[in-house]
């Protein structure tokens, strides 16, 4: 059974008590007796000493028997709580009143004896004749006969009488009050201690149960149900608060981490930035200066050559500008898709018309491969497009001419899977690691800074689907990518890609 922390406490707190109140109602008890036992051997310690002054129990012949079983049977008569034995020197009992086969010793320890004599502290506890191991309270005189020691006189005070009669259930109104106060203290304090362990967890309580629905960026969460099996285990919680901490300990490692690759890569993204903007300025630089200095012995054919060299290098630095501006947005949320039913082959249409003039000029073949039935997608129509336009731009820098670049539409089940592939070189296989988040070169020339892939991923992650690079035989590089063509799967993979995605993650 599966005890929270506040019922282990009140049960430990609950047998503690019940085992400090028996203990003290044990004590009480055993003191009640010892006192009873005190009271009963002080009122009683020298009537041996005057049953011995006042009665001739021997003479010097030895013991007088009439004289001790009349004596006996009086005393035991007048007082039944006390027996009467007569002991020679040694302990040995030579005389006593009890019926035939009840004296289970023949004999006497004399310490206690001399304890008594002496006048040691009372209680103090002799031998039961008619007790193989028992002990009782007892008064006792020594005898003598023409002067010399002659044996004792040995008084039992609380005979088997007296011990039939406690048995029997009497006890005396103040134990029975005792161990009532005992009782009710016991169940005041059991009360006050469990509204006192209640009261102390509660704040425990309160914490693990905000750690537990704690999230990285401080936004409360429904804990997953795949949650530790520890966690889910038990209900104790110092255990569950210490599952809390371990899981909010992971995420933070796993966090620092992605911030730590994340910076690593952005790093590299500027330095490679750095270094693409550096060529495209030092020319656009070069040519304006010749342009300057130059202007009044440069022909009118090298004026315009040198004029569209730097224009064509201003717009290179504008098209990284415009790229890295976009990435920014991208990445940090600003922009969020807008979704939308399309038709995918009229989209297709489309970026053929915007590539077919560049195509041309390249000697690249542009090709459309479309399944029977395509449906139409449910994305935003303007990313998307920007998607494409991304890779058709990377395809027609690096197919040769001659070429080909194909695009083909198939449905897959809830999704419309698009397949861009082209007759380049293709990507080197310790290029790939990570070719969507940093940039690469092929062949010496890098795409667009690195960017433009980069770009496409992250507006097919805030559809919440991904894009591949995948092998084909006779092709370059193929791309691989799936939109959903219902809106409910497109809401649902939008609102995963803000889960995942969101700043913290």
């Amino acid at each position: 059974m599966r005890m929270t922390l506040t019922q282990r406490l009140s049960l430990v707190f609950a047998v503690l008590l019940l085992v400090c109140c028996g203990t003290s109602a044990w004590m009480q008890v055993r003191s009640n007796q010892m006192h009873e036992l005190e009271v009963v051997q002080g009122l009683s310690r020298d009537l041996a000493q005057h049953i011995a002054h006042d009665t001739v129990l021997m003479d010097a012949k030895g013991l007088m028997p009439n004289a001790v079983r009349d004596l006996f049977s009086q005393l035991m008569l007048v007082n039944p709580s006390v027996e009467v034995y007569l002991l020679d020197s040694q302990g040995r009992i030579v005389g006593s009143a009890a019926p035939e086969g009840r004296i289970r010793r023949n004999q006497v320890d004399l310490q206690p004896i001399q304890h008594l004599l002496k006048g040691d502290a009372l209680p103090i506890l002799g031998d039961d004749p008619r007790s193989v191991d028992g002990r009782k309270v007892f008064s006792a005189a020594p005898l003598q006969v023409d002067g010399k020691p002659a044996g004792y006189l040995y008084v039992v005070l609380l005979s088997e009488e007296h011990d039939r009669y406690a048995e029997r259930g009497a006890t005396s109104a103040a134990l029975n009050t005792a161990l009532l106060s005992i009782g009710l203290v016991a169940l005041l304090c059991l009360i006050a201690g469990l509204t006192a362990f209640a009261l102390i967890t509660r704040p425990l309580r309160r914490l693990t149960e905000t750690v537990s629905q704690f999230d990285i960026d401080g936004v409360p969460v429904t804990p997953p149900t795949s949650a530790p099996v520890e966690k889910a285990a038990s209900h104790d919680e110092i255990a569950v608060l210490d599952a809390a901490f371990r899981q909010m300990q992971t995420r933070l490692s796993e966090q620092w981490r992605s911030l730590t690759r994340q910076d690593q890569e952005r790093r590299e993204l500027v330095a490679n930035i750095s270094h693409d903007l550096r060529t495209p300025l030092a020319s656009l630089h070069g040519y304006l200066e010749t342009l300057s200095l130059k202007d009044a012995t440069l022909s009118p054919a090298d004026r315009r050559r040198y004029l569209g060299i730097a224009l064509d290098q201003s717009r290179k630095v504008g098209g990284l500008a415009q790229s890295l501006l976009e990435l920014v947005r991208l990445e940090h949320g600003f922009v969020q898709p807008v979704l939308e039913r399309f038709s995918m082959t009229d989209l297709v249409q489309d970026i053929f018309q915007k590539f077919e003039l560049t195509a041309e000029a390249r000697q690249v073949e542009l090709k459309a491969t479309f399944a029977p039935n395509v449906s139409a997608a449910c994305a935003d129509l303007g990313l998307i497009e920007r998607v494409l336009t991304n890779l058709f731009d990377n395809a027609l820098r690096h197919t040769p001419q001659g070429g080909e670049i194909e695009l083909s539409l198939r449905p897959q089940g809830s999704f419309v899977e698009v397949t861009i592939s082209d007759t380049g070189p293709g990507i080197a296989a310790e290029l790939r690691e990570g070719l969507f988040l940093r940039p690469f070169n092929i062949g010496g020339a890098r795409r667009d800074g690195g960017l433009g892939l980069r770009i496409v991923h992250r507006i097919l992650q805030l559809h919440g689907r991904d894009i591949q690079l995948i092998d084909v035989p006779g092709r370059g590089a193929t791309f691989r990518f799936t939109l959903p063509v219902d809106e409910q799967t497109a809401e649902q993979g939008v609102v995963r890609s803000m889960n995942l995605n969101s700043p913290g993650k």
